[in-house]
């Protein structure tokens, strides 16, 4: 299951994010989530996932 919340960032930023996102065939959103999977698992905090969790 996936939560939403409200993200603020500066104009320049999520245009960034856009660009990087379209190079990479994601939506800014997916980008976004991307990037945060890639610097939990980098500072190895990334939840584990447990026996029995499904993919989502």
């Amino acid at each position: 299951m996936k939560k939403s919340f409200a993200l603020r960032v500066d104009e320049e930023l999520y245009a960034a994010i856009e660009k990087w996102a379209a190079d990479e065939y994601r939506s800014a959103n997916g980008q976004i989530e991307f990037l945060l999977a890639e610097a939990l698992k980098k500072a190895k905090r990334f939840p584990k996932k447990k026996k029995g969790d499904k993919e989502e």
